[in-house]
């Protein structure tokens, strides 16, 4: 990467020095870079949202995508207002797309052939997608750093469901919810985890 530009403050130059080692594969940065910003991203969304729900999956996403796109961060501005852009511009494309339709899960889906989708058959099974298997293969300390960072709803489910290996039912008996209720919430949960996961580096 070029030298660090004088004009940075001392907290943005620091942020670059995350930002590099990141760029190497440091699972460590990500999780500073998330401490770092968290919070900011956190209550700029709300501003946008004023939906507690909406703002807390929307930080994660914006993290999600803006460590997938670490490698084109240029340090000739801050790192933080390149990730304060992303975060707005993923809230502006989330407020635009649920006014244009306004989709709830139990609706269902299409695959790509157009066939319907029950949310049940999309996420019924009590075996591991791939998806699953990757949030658990993950260093487990990086996806509980991750974990400690989503609501507290989510944050039971995920515990139940990858380090406990509950079955959906066992975990709708525990916290006393209707089984319909945990399998969204987990879609949801793991939707957020693994665009989180999925943009890290490999471990080194």
């Amino acid at each position: 990467m070029e030298m660090i530009p004088d004009n940075l403050s001392e907290k943005a130059k620091y942020d670059l020095v995350l930002v590099e080692r990141a760029l190497k594969g440091d699972q460590k940065a990500f999780a500073e870079l998330m401490d770092r910003y968290r919070d900011a991203i956190y209550f700029m969304l709300l501003k946008m949202v004023n939906n507690k729900s909406d703002a807390e999956d929307l930080t994660l996403e914006a993290f999600g995508k803006a460590f997938k796109n670490i490698h084109q961060y240029t340090p000739n501005y801050a790192f933080s207002t390149w990730l304060f852009k992303i975060a707005s511009n993923n809230c502006i494309d989330f407020i635009r797309k649920r006014k244009a339709n306004h989709i709830s899960i139990d609706q269902g889906t299409e695959d790509e052939e157009g066939n319907s989708l029950s949310p049940s058959s999309v996420i019924a099974s009590n075996i591991l997608d791939p998806e699953e298997k990757l949030i658990k293969k993950q260093n487990i300390k990086l996806v509980q750093d991750v974990v400690a960072k989503l609501k507290p709803r989510y944050r039971k489910l995920v515990e139940l469901r990858y380090f406990k290996e509950y079955s959906y039912e066992e975990i709708a008996e525990e916290l006393n919810l209707p089984l319909g209720t945990v399998k969204a919430q987990l879609f949801r949960a793991r939707e957020l985890l693994s665009n989180i996961l999925n943009n890290l580096p490999p471990h080194h």
